[in-house]
C-alpha cells in the first residue's frame, strides 16, 4: 500500500482541507486522520457510517482507595507532580496531573493506593464501503505518539487490500507528527506564506529527511503574501525539494469548508490548483514523475 501524509508545521494552514480534496480526487477507500489530539476529518470526509469503537489505554494512573485512607499524608507530602489533594474530605489523585510514577503505591502504609490503567483515548475505525481509522486523545494525556501509531497499525489491518491511502497528520514536529511520517511514502507539506510557515516548513522537511521520506511542499493562499512564497520558491530550489503548486485564497473555499464541503467538490480557482497539485503528486508517488 502507497501511503501518502499530508502535513503542516502548524494549525491553520489548509492541511485538512487539501486532504479531504485528495480523497474525493483519489476516490481513496482508505484513509486516516492522526491528528489525535483535534480530529476533524470527519466533518468533510463525506457519509462515514457507525465506528468500530476501542478504548486506548495509557500509561498507569494512581486510584486511593477511600476505605483503606487513613489520612496520613504521606502520598501527598512523597508526590513529585502535586498530582495528590484532599477533596471532601479525602485524599484523592488527580487523573490529569498524575505522572504514573507509583511513589505514592509503593509507600503508602496500608496499601490504600493502586496503579490502574488509564483510558487515554478512543480509536475509531469506520468500515462503510471506505476505511476511515481515528482517534481521539483525552485532555491531558501525554501518549498522542502511541496513539497515533495505533490508528495507522488499524488501518494498515482493515484496508491490507488497498493499494493507496491518504494520511492526515498533526500540526507541528512532535511525537504525532514524527509516529505519523514513519513507514509512509511520501509528505505533502502544506505550507503558509509567512515568516513562521517558512520556518514550520523548514522544520518538517529536517523531521522528513530523518527518516529518509520523499517530501513535497504546495503553499496554500499563495497570494496573500506573493514575497514569502518567492521566498519558499527559492528554498525549495536551493534544496533539491520539489515544488508541487501553490493554492490562491477563495472564498468559495471558505464557503465550501464551513458547509462541512469538500472543495474538490465545487468549481472554483482553489479547487482547480488542487487538482494540478494532485495530480503532479500522484505522478510522483507512483513514479511516473521525477
Amino acid at each position: 500500500m502507497k501511503k501518502l501524509l499530508i502535513l503542516s508545521g502548524k494549525g491553520g494552514t489548509g492541511k485538512t482541507t487539501v486532504a479531504a480534496a485528495f480523497i474525493r480526487f483519489s476516490e481513496a477507500r482508505a484513509f486516516a486522520d492522526c491528528d489525535v489530539d483535534a480530529p476533524n476529518l470527519h466533518l468533510v470526509a463525506g457519509e462515514l457510517g457507525n465506528p468500530e469503537k476501542a478504548d486506548f489505554l495509557g500509561s498507569e494512573k494512581a486510584v486511593i482507595d477511600p476505605e483503606k485512607c487513613i489520612g496520613c499524608g504521606k502520598c501527598e507530602a512523597l508526590c513529585r507532580f502535586d498530582a495528590i489533594k484532599i477533596t471532601d474530605g479525602c485524599y484523592v489523585a488527580d487523573e490529569f496531573a498524575c505522572e504514573g510514577c507509583g511513589v505514592c503505591e509503593r509507600f503508602c502504609p496500608q496499601g490504600a493506593v493502586t496503579m490502574q490503567e488509564d483510558v487515554a483515548g478512543e480509536v475509531q475505525l469506520y468500515r462503510n464501503r471506505r476505511i476511515f481509522s481515528t482517534a481521539e486523545l483525552k485532555m491531558g494525556r501525554g501518549n498522542s505518539g502511541k496513539l497515533v501509531s495505533e490508528v495507522k497499525k488499524r488501518l494498515s489491518e482493515a484496508a491490507k487490500n488497498e493499494s493507496f491511502a491518504i494520511i492526515d497528520g498533526s500540526p507541528g514536529i512532535g511525537c504525532p507528527v514524527i509516529a505519523s511520517i514513519s513507514g509512509v511514502d511520501m509528505v505533502l507539506i502544506v505550507a503558509e506564506p509567512s515568516v513562521s510557515g517558512i520556518s514550520d516548513m523548514e522544520r518538517i522537511l529536517k523531521t522528513a529527511a530523518v527518516f529518509e521520506t520523499k517530501a513535497v511542499v504546495c503553499v496554500n493562499k499563495w497570494d496573500t503574501s506573493p514575497h514569502n512564497t518567492e521566498t519558499i520558491k527559492r528554498f525549495c530550489s536551493e534544496n533539491n525539494v520539489p515544488y508541487i503548486g501553490q493554492i490562491p485564497y477563495d472564498g468559495q473555499a471558505s464557503l465550501a469548508i464551513n458547509a462541512g464541503i469538500s472543495i474538490a467538490d465545487i468549481d472554483c480557482p482553489a479547487s482547480e490548483a488542487l487538482r494540478q497539485i494532485f495530480e503532479r503528486v500522484m505522478d510522483m508517488l507512483t513514479g511516473c514523475g521525477d
